[in-house]
């Protein structure tokens, strides 16, 4: 017998919440406000719409689901099933933070307050959430969409994915070397700040700011495109490391091959350098598409 879809809310506390946390008191909160210019009631307004967007989702939940509710600190910690369907209650960044931990499953992204929030990964108002839901028992009704994700594969099986980029450098982002090798062979040993591998939803930001920055000509993917975009950031050149190879675009079928010649290089993803893998001297990195994709309902 199949089980019934458990519905699991991901959202973070608010700033108003981690400020109670840390003076104790809201009197205390305004004080410290105070003196930065900037007052309590702003960030008690936002701590209301959100307290009122999770309200409003959790009350429409249906009453014969299973449901779970967690912070974005505990999704290391948390175990997502198959038949687990997603509501993300707050920034697109979270969505970013919970995607890499899913395998298939849908995704609703709500969005709280769409005067400071673009809204790109969490499209829906508070009160849009019933009726998305009731539609979820018929996956095949559901607008959704496959967006892609990078992944990068150490060689001694460690491995790590996200949303928007992957970066692999020193973790001070001063200079690390390594030799990059392409899918048709080329390689160049390098000395850089690190490497970044974007997927067209990160390639508005990060990625973007590089592109623009050195006027490049390679066209960044869109949102749903299968391709992702490298950039080597700050090459150095000098007599044992060189400055060709340093942007380019990978499809499905190509991969981007990094030897690391450094103490360590770190790889983390979606700019959480808080979450991250080592790769050692002597070890590989492949940096690819995964085959996992964010299904986002839209």
């Amino acid at each position: 017998m199949s089980l019934t879809p458990r519905a699991v809310v991901v959202h973070q506390p608010t700033e108003y919440e981690e400020l109670i946390a840390r003076h104790g008191t809201k009197a205390h909160a305004a004080f410290f406000l105070s003196s930065r210019g900037r007052s309590v009631e702003e960030v008690e307004r936002r701590y209301a719409l959100q307290l009122a967007a999770m309200t409003a989702v959790t009350s429409s939940l249906p009453m014969d689901w299973r449901r779970g509710v967690v912070e974005r600190a505990d999704l290391p910690r948390f175990l997502f099933s198959p038949e687990d369907v997603i509501i993300v209650v707050g920034q697109d960044g979270l969505v970013a933070n919970v995607a890499k931990y899913l395998h298939g499953q849908p995704v609703i992204g709500v969005n709280p307050d769409p005067e400071r929030n673009p809204g790109v990964l969490v499209p829906f108002a508070p009160d849009a959430a019933a009726q998305l839901l009731r539609r979820v028992s018929d996956v095949g009704r559901l607008p959704v969409q496959a967006r892609t994700m990078v992944q990068a594969d150490l060689d001694d099986g460690q491995s790590l994915l996200a949303l928007n980029e992957v970066f692999v450098g020193p973790r001070s982002h001063q200079t690390g070397g390594y030799t990059l090798t392409l899918a048709d062979g080329r390689s160049e040993r390098q000395a850089s700040s690190g490497i970044i591998v974007s997927t067209g939803t990160g390639a508005t930001g990060w990625c973007r700011s590089i592109s623009l920055e050195r006027r490049s000509e390679v066209k960044l993917p869109g949102p749903v495109e299968d391709r992702l975009a490298w950039f080597v950031r700050e090459a150095w050149p000098s007599p044992a490391s060189g400055t060709q190879l340093t942007q380019g675009i990978l499809d499905a079928r190509t991969a981007l091959y990094v030897a690391v010649e450094s103490d360590q290089l770190v790889v983390f993803g979606d700019g959480i350098e808080a979450d991250f893998v080592v790769a050692s001297w002597g070890q590989r990195i492949q940096l690819h598409e995964s085959e996992v994709k964010l299904r986002l309902v839209h």
